[in-house]
This record gives structure tokens, sequence and C-alpha cells, in this order.
């Protein structure tokens, strides 16, 4: 029943948990593209934030979860439902640690950033560029500030969450010489870490070995024998 249980997480939600002797990692993907208020194509990978929201909180409250894991693969999406997964990532009091595998790109940034602890694969990439719209956009004055704020937004958390300057990160985010048909950056793993987007380079290993390490810490008595 517990199998079966797990396995309609992992199709469904995208989310498991990892057992320990004495404590439970919780393992949460974000994968494709984060949906916001508008539905996307069936075609397309989505991570609905619907989804993952309530998820947080039932962790956060959950006696038998001890940390939460973070795998993100993304290619960004709405902005304010990637904002507010950050958000309450960064809010969480258990330990957490995110690890970027492949991408984490455009609001992958911030999400990315919201655990306590960040990890990139060597292999993965994040792509920063400006705040973008679809549909109909009205050419006036207040579409600029309004452009402006939500850049704002962003790039206040990602270096509040961070290390990285907000100089250097605005930067990268607007230059016009590294994307065909965009403008913006593309940087790899050691790049983000050098940086100081992201905290250190490494695989699944050594974020649960730090996690592990932080369970240590909060509940000395967890794992003694």
């Amino acid at each position: 029943m517990e199998n079966n249980e797990a396995t309609k997480n992992i199709n469904e939600l995208g989310t498991t948990a990892v057992p320990q002797k004495c404590a439970e990692i919780h393992c949460i993907t974000i994968v494709g593209q984060v949906e916001g208020h508008q539905i996307l194509s069936e075609d397309t990978k989505t991570t609905k934030y619907e989804h993952i929201l309530p998820m947080l909180a039932a962790i956060e409250e959950s006696a038998e979860i001890e940390a939460l894991l973070i795998l993100l693969n993304t290619a960004g999406g709405d902005v304010e439902a990637g904002l507010g997964i950050a958000e309450m990532i960064a809010g969480m009091r258990k330990p957490t640690a995110s690890l970027v595998l492949g991408g984490g790109h455009s609001i992958g940034v911030p999400m990315a950033v919201s655990a306590k602890k960040s990890f990139i694969a060597p292999s993965a990439a994040m792509m920063l560029h400006p705040v973008r719209l679809t549909g109909v956009v009205i050419g006036a004055p207040q579409t600029y500030n309004y452009f402006t704020s939500i850049q704002e937004r962003i790039i206040n958390f990602i270096t509040e969450h961070s290390s990285v300057k907000s100089e250097a990160l605005l930067e990268l985010m607007m230059r016009t010489d590294e994307l065909a048909n965009d403008v913006g950056s593309v940087i790899t793993g050691r790049q983000a870490v050098e940086l100081g987007i992201i905290d250190a380079l490494g695989n699944l290993g050594d974020v649960l070995e730090y996690l592990r390490a932080e369970i240590k810490k909060s509940n000395n008595n967890c794992c003694e024998d």
C-alpha cells in the first residue's frame, strides 16, 4: 500500500520521501515550466504552483519530516507563481537544500536560492534575462514601470538569499551579445558558484550529506544508537 501511494505521488506530484534510520527527508521536484494562473498546453511539462504551495505547508508542519530537498530542472515560467514558491521555501524553519540539475532558468533562479543551502551540478546551467510578458502589451510608461517593479522584486529576492551583487546580476540579465534573439546570459554551474548565486557545486550525495548533518544539529539525540 505504501509503495502504491509513493508511486502515485511521484507520478502525479513529483514528490516522495527519502527514509533514514530515524528521520525523513522529503523530496519535491520543480520541472518543466512553472504554471501560474494560466493553464499551459497539454504537451508542456509543468509544475503547478497550487500543488507545491500546500505541499510545502504540510512538510513544514509534519512531525515526521525533518528536512526538504528541492530538485530543479526548470525552464522558468510564471513570475508570480515562482516567487510565491520561493518565498514559501525561504520561510521554512526546517533544513532545506536545493539542487539544480540540467537547468534552473529564469524564475528558477529565485527558487534555487530560496533554500538554506543551494547546490548546482557541474553540468547544469542557469539563464538570466529581463522580465518578459506574453500577449498584448500596451506601449505606455505604466507598462515600463510595471516591468521595472517586477524585475526589482526578482533581483531583491535573489540578492537577499545569495551572495551575488545586484549590479553583477543586472549586468548578466541585460547582456545583448550572448543570446540569439534575446537579452540576457547563460552561466554554467561553476560560474553560478563563482558569482555567488549558488552556494556550492555538488550532486545528490553532497545535498543529502548536508541535510543529514543539519538534521543532527537540530536534533542531536535523533540518530543516537
